[in-house]
């Protein structure tokens, strides 16, 4: 599958897919699909969760298959199975989401994905990140990582890295979070918080977290107001690659350390952060690399990545 026709890394746009399920229309970011499959037979695994549809192997990878229609608690009817496989990366996991139909691909701006308030998601509990409202159908962007995680909690933060640091000093340098998940923001802040930082300002895009930079430049200064910036990639409004480009491009803000922390850290996605200068990319999962870069870049200051891959 062919995904590479998106503009240059930090334009502020993603490719959606397009696919529906009991005739309801939903997406899913273009940068976490690897293929698109016809249905094909699939070996069950006895015990496994109820969303959990089994396993196959297409060229020598085994991929757990994850039935939507269950997961989004629809009703199923007898004998029906989905036609098609979209298998995913992301989180450093391969995972293929039984879908009835795929149709198609679409270049939007995250300023057109509006977030679901909470009569749509509730508190905590919501699995849809977006919604999509300028093209024919709503299309309802879903959390895959959440989806995966409330079948698969182990695939969550990795917190026990947090108590393997033991004791810590705490460190008032003040951080700027942009993740739009609100349930992960908190895991997050309380992880950096056991760890020892206790001063993060957390904001839900990239557009809040940008307008925080600017107005610590126009009062005291940025380097009074901020240590480091830590962001997803994928969020409503303004993404974390546009972020990153608009500090890269500000002489008042191009010396702070960055860090992506986001599920979508592939080799394509690297490239990306390298190009506009990321400081580091990591894994949703590694929290306690996250700290490691952290100490670092707030000690010794900005180190750029170099391109390896």
């Amino acid at each position: 599958m062919d995904t590479n026709i998106l503009l240059e890394s930090g334009t502020n746009e993603l490719e959606v897919l397009e696919f529906t399920i009991c005739g309801n229309h939903y997406g899913i970011n273009v940068a976490k699909v690897r293929e698109i499959l016809t249905m094909t037979d699939i070996t069950p695994i006895p015990n496994s969760h109820p969303c959990i549809e089994g396993i196959f192997m297409p060229r020598d990878t085994i991929i757990t298959v994850i039935n939507l229609v269950r997961a989004l608690g629809f009703e199923e009817v007898d004998g029906q199975k989905g036609k098609m496989l979209i298998i995913t990366n992301f989180n450093n996991l391969n995972i293929a989401f039984e879908v009835d139909q795929v149709l198609g691909i679409h270049r939007v701006s995250w300023q057109d994905i509006v977030k679901p308030d909470n009569t749509v998601n509730a508190p905590g509990a919501g699995i849809a990140t977006g919604i999509i409202k300028k093209l024919e159908n709503l299309i309802i962007v879903l959390d895959f990582e959440r989806i995966v995680e409330e079948i698969c909690p182990e695939t969550s933060l990795k917190i026990s890295q947090i108590e393997q640091l033991g004791e810590r000093d705490r460190n008032n340098a003040p951080i700027v979070f942009a993740e739009d998940s609100p349930m992960l923001s908190k895991l997050v802040k309380d992880a950096l918080n056991t760890a020892g930082y206790t001063n993060i300002h957390s904001f839900t895009n990239g557009e809040e977290a940008w307008e925080k930079l600017q107005q610590l430049k126009k009062n005291n200064g940025v380097g009074y107001g901020v240590k480091c910036v830590i962001t997803d990639i994928e969020m409503p409004q303004m993404d974390g690659h546009r972020l990153i480009r608009l500090i890269r491009s500000d002489e008042a803000l191009e010396h702070l350390p960055v860090i992506i922390f986001s599920s979508l850290i592939n080799d394509d996605m690297k490239r990306k952060g390298v190009k506009l200068g990321a400081d580091a990319q990591i894994s949703k999962p590694e929290i306690g690399q996250l700290v490691g870069v952290i100490d670092d870049l707030i000690v010794n200051g900005r180190k750029p990545l170099e391109e390896e891959i």
